[in-house]
């Protein structure tokens, strides 16, 4: 039986998706990148509101959510079910990185003493001293968590192509990105990633423009809201915490639904 806890948090997450509250800006703009019956992994899924978004722009799709917390994924089990769509979310209990294994979980605590459990990242080792150098924090929590690859989950899963990607990982980007090298190359799936340029430097030895880099390389084009417009993009911001951003590569510009995207990649 999920504790009180689980079951608050998990009605709260139930009832915000049936209204897109509490969603980031950026959350409409799927619509404009599914269509048909598309693979989609959604990797850092929290209690799982971008898996429901997904399940309603595109009712034929197959969802894979990655949640490596026990008490977030506690509660994505639970809203996948009260919304009635898990024939096509299926939750994953690991956290997504360069090598399978096991990694820490860090949760940093508020200064209002509640655990910070959307910041929560994974990590080698728990860090001395500050937790987050984004973020004011009195301490955390540390739980063990089992890492997979993207490359490797699909193979074992034997999982064909892979249409989109929702990452939301608090700085590990990079070496999800480095564990999905296969996928990305072989199927070019539309990517909405949420950058975090401070975390990158503080607990991965990376940056936002390695991120970039990543895409660019394999001609990706960049986008992100400026305001309440798309615009195309070169870089990442430096002076955000985090940002979403939307990777399209060219090749699959003809399959998007009719759409801002599909507009900006005929430009």
């Amino acid at each position: 039986m999920p504790s009180f806890r689980v079951l608050g948090h998990a009605f709260r997450a139930w009832r915000r998706n049936l209204t897109w509250r509490k969603h980031e800006p950026e959350t409409p703009y799927i619509a404009d990148l599914l269509s048909g019956a598309p693979v989609c992994l959604h990797v850092g899924a929290s209690d799982g509101r971008h898996s429901y978004v997904m399940t309603q722009v595109a009712p034929k799709a197959t969802i894979y959510a990655f949640e490596p917390a026990a008490f977030s994924f506690a509660v994505l089990k639970l809203t996948v079910a009260w919304h009635g769509i898990g024939r096509q979310v299926t939750p994953v209990n690991a956290a997504v990185g360069d090598k399978p294994g096991e990694m820490v979980l860090v949760t940093p605590r508020k200064i209002t003493g509640r655990m910070g459990r959307a910041y929560a990242f994974v990590a080698e080792a728990a860090p001395d001293g500050k937790v987050r150098p984004d973020l004011q924090d009195t301490g955390l929590e540390t739980e063990p968590a089992q890492v997979v690859t993207i490359d490797g989950f699909c193979e074992e899963r034997g999982i064909g192509e892979v249409d989109f990607i929702r990452m939301d990982i608090e700085g590990a980007e990079l070496i999800a990105l480095s564990g999905a090298r296969g996928v990305i190359d072989r199927d070019r799936p539309h990517v909405m990633l949420e950058i975090h340029p401070l975390m990158l430097a503080a607990r991965f030895g990376g940056t936002a423009e390695q991120v970039v880099a990543f895409f660019r390389g394999r001609g990706y084009r960049m986008f992100a809201l400026n305001g309440d417009r798309l615009e195309e993009r070169f870089d990442a911001a430096s002076n955000q915490p985090w940002k979403d951003y939307f990777f399209i590569h060219p090749a699959r510009a003809a399959r998007l639904p009719d759409g801002v995207f599909k507009a900006r990649m005929a430009a």
